[in-house]
């Protein structure tokens, strides 16, 4: 080997070298620094995960207060006592008779973050009226659910019956809020309650009414007239309806309407009545014999001599039917 060759294989492994160092430098120096931005980079995904989850909480937070100021109040006696009240004072405001509807609790049921509560309705009234019920029930704007909702055809004509839930929440823990003055009423001219007009004005749930008979002749009109001793008899079982069967602070009530006086009178367990004695009410929904499945929500319990008898509610003291032990409510004296 020459010089020159010499000269150009010391360059060589000169540069080899040269290069060799700058990497294990670089390598030595920038180590670090990608460990470095590796942990910055983990703690920025952290950060940027916490002020997202701070910002989903005070989105919830916000979102919950919102909701809370549309609940009745923070604990279970005092939304239910509130929401009954609204309830009840829709009922007059829509024009509805107070007695001709039931309101039993509902509830509590736990679920998660709340508790649901509620009232279960039924009562019967004009189809107008009761439409404009249900309609400002669901259209208010406090925190609710109307669940069930039927209506059906009364047994009295112009009259429906109806029967639903008014559920609402109870926030559990309920944040701090300050409640404002109870929303008004909703409207009953809206779109949504124009949509309803044709249900009523068709009066698609009156049942079929024969057409009458004609009058009779004048002559037989006069021969049929009934005397003043005829007019003066006493009113019979069948002048006499069950037209409420409520429940006031834990006890229930009958009430009845004197179809020839055009009067109400209420009685409670253990009065007088048709003959015997209020044993309760049973508030089962439970089928009608003899009227092809018509369903009946309740039914007044009488206690004549060793039988018991039952009134359904909407019928008369003539329609009342004698029950057998397998019919009565586990809790009646007689069937335990």
């Amino acid at each position: 080997m020459n010089s020159r060759e010499k000269i150009l294989a010391a360059a060589v492994g000169g540069l080899l070298v040269l290069f060799a160092g700058g990497f294990l430098v670089r390598s030595f120096i920038m180590k670090p620094l990608k460990d470095i931005d590796r942990k910055t980079a983990v703690l920025r995904d952290k950060l940027s995960k916490a002020q997202g989850e701070r910002r989903a909480y005070f989105e919830t937070e916000d979102r919950m207060k919102q909701l809370a100021l549309r609940t009745f109040a923070d604990n279970i006696d005092q939304a239910s006592a509130k929401s009954g009240e609204v309830v009840t004072r829709t009922i007059l405001s829509g024009g509805l008779v107070d007695t001709e509807f039931t309101r039993l609790p509902f509830g509590p049921r736990k679920l998660p973050g709340a508790n649901e509560i509620g009232w279960t309705i039924q009562g019967e009234g004009p189809l107008s009226n009761v439409v404009n019920l249900v309609h400002v029930l669901d259209q208010s704007s406090w925190l609710h659910r109307i669940d069930g909702l039927s209506l059906t055809p009364s047994d009295l004509p112009g009259l429906v019956k109806v029967r639903f839930r008014y559920l609402t929440l109870v926030l559990d823990p309920a944040p701090e809020v300050v409640r404002k003055d109870p929303p008004s009423p909703p409207s009953l001219d809206t779109p949504q309650r124009r949509m309803l007009d044709g249900l009523v004005e068709r009066d698609l749930l009156r049942p079929y009414i024969k057409r009458p008979a004609p009058p009779p002749p004048p002559a037989l009109a006069s021969q049929g007239q009934a005397g003043p001793a005829a007019s003066a008899r006493p009113p019979g079982p069948e002048s006499f309806r069950v037209v409420s069967l409520s429940e006031w602070l834990g006890e229930p009530e009958v009430h009845v309407r004197d179809l020839v006086n055009q009067k109400t009178m209420r009685y409670k367990p253990g009065d007088a009545f048709a003959g015997g004695t209020i044993l309760t009410v049973d508030y089962r929904p439970l089928p009608i014999p003899g009227t092809g499945g018509s369903i009946s929500s309740s039914r007044v319990l009488v206690k004549i001599g060793e039988e018991i008898w039952a009134v359904d509610r909407g019928r008369t003291l003539a329609d009342k039917r004698k029950l057998v032990a397998a019919e009565l409510p586990p809790s009646t004296p007689a069937r335990q």
